[in-house]
């Protein structure tokens, strides 16, 4: 009787869709350790400096800014649970329905991949949505991928609200 074990690839397709983006991305990357100590250091600023470009465009809803960070083909996941697209994000600074008063940025962990940076971080929030109040504390995930140029874009972004009481439940 033989026994056919599956390759690590069709084990990784059966898996949930965020458990296989972070299985393939494992899979396909080599990790950032196999660069020199100097260029993981530099690598981190780097992305540490773009992540503080971020909030700076928020804050002050540049749009232009927003417009660099961006990938086109950028795609969010909101609080609330809605997507939005690149132009969607774009549109609602532009206009102003989505307006934050303060952003508090602490508990920041940089993780690398090969070409792609994780990027986790609680956000102290303070603004405003056309849902209404924005206001509370979050969790959020950003996925920063470096294009061929060797330009970091941001790609995804996923937030989640923090509950009250016990954040571990």
């Amino acid at each position: 009787m033989s026994t056919c074990r599956p390759s690590r690839l069709a084990v990784l397709l059966r898996l949930p869709a965020v458990t296989l983006l972070a299985g393939l991305l494992l899979y396909a990357a080599a990790p950032l350790s196999a660069m020199p100590k100097g260029d993981r250091h530099e690598t981190r600023r780097e992305i540490d400096h773009l992540e503080d470009h971020w909030r700076n465009a928020i804050l002050t809803a540049n749009v232009a800014a927003m417009d660099g960070l961006l990938a086109k083909d950028y795609l969010a996941i909101t609080a609330n649970g809605m997507l939005q697209t690149r132009d969607e994000a774009l549109a609602n600074l532009r206009t102003g329905a989505v307006h934050f008063k303060s952003l508090e940025i602490t508990d920041r962990k940089v993780r690398f991949y090969g070409n792609t940076a994780l990027v986790t971080s609680r956000a102290e929030v303070s603004g405003t949505t056309p849902e209404g109040d924005l206001t509370g504390s979050y969790r959020y995930t950003r996925v920063y991928v470096r294009d061929a140029a060797g330009v970091w874009r941001i790609v995804s972004f996923e937030a989640s609200r923090i509950r009250d009481g016990d954040n571990h439940k």
